[in-house]
């Protein structure tokens, strides 16, 4: 099911901040997803807005990133 686009902004902007926060620490997707323990193509669909992520994946990558999961939720 199609994402209406308040849904879809709310996903890029989710995506944004974790890539932001990736670059930051100067890591890869393929080294976040390592850390994480998520697949490579799974951490490029979520940082594309592309996927609605599960809070366990969610909390995985905010440990993988060295932040709390609120920090990965915070509007701008």
């Amino acid at each position: 099911m199609p994402y209406d686009k308040y849904e879809q902004s709310y996903l890029s902007q989710l995506g944004a901040r974790i890539r932001k926060l990736r670059k930051a620490r100067e890591l890869s997707q393929e080294a976040l997803a390592f850390e994480s323990g998520l697949d490579r193509t799974y951490v490029s669909s979520v940082e594309r807005g592309e996927r609605n992520i599960a809070v366990l994946n969610l909390a995985k990558l905010a440990r993988a990133l060295g932040v709390e999961v609120s920090t990965l939720l915070q509007e701008e």
